[in-house]
C-alpha cells in the first residue's frame, strides 16, 4: 500500500481472484489514485517485472511452483520470506535451517534458470508498513546478484525514511533473513511492535 501511495502501480497475488479483488478494493480505499489490482497469483506475477512474493515459508514452494511458468524472463523476484520455526510449530522467534542455505535460495531452486532473484525487506515491521500515515525509518538490506540492485533500491527510497544497504550476493540472506525472528525478540521484550535496523558508519 505504501508503493501504491508512492504512485507506483501495484499487483495484488492471491490464490483467489476475488479475494484478491476485496483486498485491493479495501487499500484503494485508503489510498487516492485507485492504484492497486487484486489478480490470482499467476496473473499478478506475469504483469510486471518487479515481483514481491511475502509469504510464510509454509506455503513459499506452493507459490513458486504456481508462479515459475508465469515470471517474466526479465523480471526480478523479491522474496521476503523468512523460515521462522513457528511454521513448523516452533517459537517465532527461532529460525529454521534450509538446505540451500536460505529461504531465498530456496524460492531461486523452483524459479526457471536465470532468473533474477533478490532477498530483501526482512527488517522492516509489518505493523509499521501497514499503518500508511505513519512515517517509517530503518535500513533495508538487499541481498542478490547485482543486476538486482538498483531496481529493488528504487523500490525501497519509494517509501520515505527508508534505506537501500547492500549486503552483498544472494548467499547472504541466510545471515539476513534470521534478523526478522531477532527484532520480533526485540519487539515483545521492549513491548513494541515496530523494531527496524540502522547500519552505521557507511
Amino acid at each position: 500500500s505504501r508503493w501504491a501511495k508512492a504512485g507506483l502501480k501495484v499487483f495484488l497475488g492471491s490464490r483467489d481472484a476475488g479475494r484478491a479483488q476485496k483486498a485491493a478494493a479495501e487499500l484503494n480505499a485508503r489510498i487516492p489514485g485507485d492504484r492497486i489490482r487484486g489478480l490470482v497469483n499467476e496473473e499478478a506475477a506475469a504483469a510486471t517485472d518487479l515481483v514481491v512474493v511475502t509469504v510464510p515459508f509454509s506455503a513459499q514452494a506452493g507459490i513458486y511452483k504456481s508462479i515459475a511458468e508465469h515470471v517474466r524472463a526479465e523480471a526480478i523476484v523479491i522474496d521476503c520470506t523468512v523460515p521462522v520455526a513457528a511454521n513448523v510449530g516452533g517459537k517465532v522467534t527461532h529460525t529454521l535451517g534450509v538446505w540451500e542455505g536460505s529461504a531465498a535460495q530456496h524460492a531461486q531452486s523452483f524459479l526457471p534458470k536465470g532468473t533474477k532473484i533478490a532477498a530483501a525487506f526482512h527488517s522492516l515491521s509489518a505493523v509499521a508498513l501497514n499503518d500508511i500515515d505513519a512515517e517509517m525509518e530503518g535500513d533495508v538490506l538487499v541481498c542478490g546478484a547485482k543486476a538486482t540492485k538498483e531496481p529493488v533500491k528504487e523500490l525501497v527510497h519509494a517509501i520515505a525514511g527508508l534505506r537501500f544497504v547492500d549486503a552483498g550476493p544472494l548467499e547472504n540472506a541466510r545471515i539476513v533473513e534470521p534478523i526478522t525472528a531477532l527484532l520480533i525478540g526485540i519487539n515483545h521484550r521492549y513491548d513494541t511492535d515496530r523494531a527496524g535496523i540502522h547500519i552505521t558508519g557507511i
